[in-house]
């Protein structure tokens, strides 16, 4: 888990909007852009080549 002083700080480096963790705080995501960074041992990599898109959430009943 993050120190929440650290999340207050952290950004997205695409959009400079807050990131904010997912349910497991294995990832940092930012909603404006769609892309979430992933955390390794406690350190987020925060790296623009690094993000990956969010996952759509299942259970749409599709």
């Amino acid at each position: 888990m993050l120190d929440p002083k650290l999340l207050e700080i952290l950004a997205c480096p695409l959009c400079r909007h807050p990131v904010v963790p997912d349910a497991t705080h294995a990832w940092l995501d930012c909603r404006v852009c769609a892309v979430r960074y992933r955390v390794e041992d406690g350190i987020p990599v925060m790296l623009p080549d690094e993000a990956q898109p969010i996952p759509a959430a299942s259970g749409d009943g599709k």
